[in-house]
């Protein structure tokens, strides 16, 4: 599914303001990309995210991944999407869901 795509499309290159977006590989860089785009994007960016990866890898990732940059919010709305609600998906470490500062 990757074979066809192999950048960032400039309509989604908005996400990734922190990195040079042409560096990004999709193959080597997917829970990046993914966690990036479910967590901030628009429709359409998360349209280009289901065509780009499909909805397996986007399942896989929720299943095997608990990445600090999406929220559980998130989390719940993919479950919905899925209909997993009952099953536990992998959570950040608490230090990671905590977004205060670790001194008084």
């Amino acid at each position: 599914m990757l074979s066809a795509m192999t950048a960032i499309p400039k309509t989604v290159r908005w996400l990734f303001w922190d990195v040079d977006v042409d560096s990004i590989d999709l193959e080597r860089d997917e829970i990046y990309v993914l966690a990036r785009v479910l967590e901030r994007g628009r429709l359409a960016d998360v349209k280009w995210v289901m065509d780009t990866y499909g909805l397996d890898r986007i399942r896989r990732f929720f299943e095997k991944n608990a990445h600090p940059g999406v929220s559980r919010r998130t989390v719940s709305f993919w479950k919905a999407v899925f209909g997993t609600e009952g099953e536990t998906w992998p959570t950040p470490d608490s230090l990671r869901t905590n977004s205060s500062i670790p001194w008084p």
